[in-house]
């Protein structure tokens, strides 16, 4: 990828000029449609931005030296990984990418969950502790399916070259690994029925307990992110290029609003599971998709 290209990625589309005005206004898709479910009005449309204004004018709390530089860490390196994974996400295919940063796109998807992680435990606290738990419990599980899909994507295009893999093929094994991968979504995001890291009855906001102001700002700037970035993944390795750049990226925001809207519609229409049949769900998708790669790695070397 050259220099010049990379800085247009990171900086314009699909990164920070880009991606932090759609994480809000994917906030609001996500809230609207929930609220829309529930027959509520929902919030207006500039909520997120306003809420994010909000808390970034209050204070937050103090704690000791190190603890205090963890948990304002956590957030901040959060919102930089998951900038850097969109600067890598195809949107336009033809335009860079080098050889193996799929894998360096799925680190950076990645480490947000294990800083939300670190964030409950770094806080000290009761209900910060169980959410983590939670998390690494439901990640470890989900992860297993995610990960075999994206292998399986990659193995069945012969390639770990993300602008490669931008260029949708007619195969199941292709198909199938897309929808394994939005099958993971709500898990990385705490989205019903996988909320239970968050669980707001049951522990409060988990992992989260005890942020507040620029700090809690940061972490709902970094959901938006997940939001864009994981949507932004899977629309990449599956619709059609036009060859334009102003249509290419105006069906690839379209495309990860919608999947938006639907990943929100089902959150709002299912209640939490418990940690232990969340748990169970992935782990026996993961093993029927696992015997599905194992089957199709055999028939390829044939």
């Amino acid at each position: 990828m050259q220099i010049t290209t990379a800085i247009l990625r990171l900086l314009i589309f699909p990164g920070l000029f880009f991606a932090v005005p759609a994480a809000w206004f994917f906030l609001y898709v996500e809230r609207k449609t929930i609220a829309r479910m529930q027959q509520r009005i929902g919030p207006p449309l500039l909520q997120p931005f306003y809420d994010f204004v909000k808390l970034l004018g209050k204070e937050s709390p103090k704690y000791h030296h190190i603890q205090d530089l963890l948990l304002k860490l956590w957030p901040a390196l959060s919102v930089a990984v998951l900038l850097a994974a969109l600067a890598l996400i195809p949107v336009f295919p033809s335009k860079g990418g080098f050889s193996g940063d799929l894998i360096l796109l799925i680190t950076l998807l990645e480490l947000p969950s294990i800083f939300y992680m670190l964030a409950g435990f770094t806080s000290r606290s009761v209900y910060g502790k169980v959410g983590s738990m939670r998390e690494a419990s439901l990640s470890l599980s989900s992860n297993l399916l995610f990960l075999t899909a994206v292998m399986m994507i990659a193995v069945s295009a012969h390639t770990f070259r993300l602008s490669e893999l931008a260029v949708p093929a007619a195969s199941a094994a292709r198909w199938l690994g897309v929808a394994a991968i939005v099958l993971c979504i709500p898990a990385k995001l705490r989205l019903n029925p996988f909320s239970t890291s968050s669980a707001e009855q049951e522990i409060y906001s988990g992992p989260l307990t005890e942020y507040s102001g620029s700090d809690l700002a940061l972490w709902e700037l970094a959901h938006g992110l997940e939001w864009l970035a994981l949507s932004g993944f899977v629309v990449s390795l599956s619709f059609p290029r036009t060859g334009f750049i102003l249509a290419d990226a105006g069906i690839f925001a379209f495309l990860c609003i919608a999947l938006v809207v639907v990943l929100a519609t089902v959150a709002a229409a299912t209640a939490r599971l418990t940690i232990d049949r969340s748990v169970r769900f992935y782990w026996r998708w993961s093993v029927a998709l696992a015997v599905v790669f194992l089957a199709s790695a055999v028939l390829f070397r044939r």
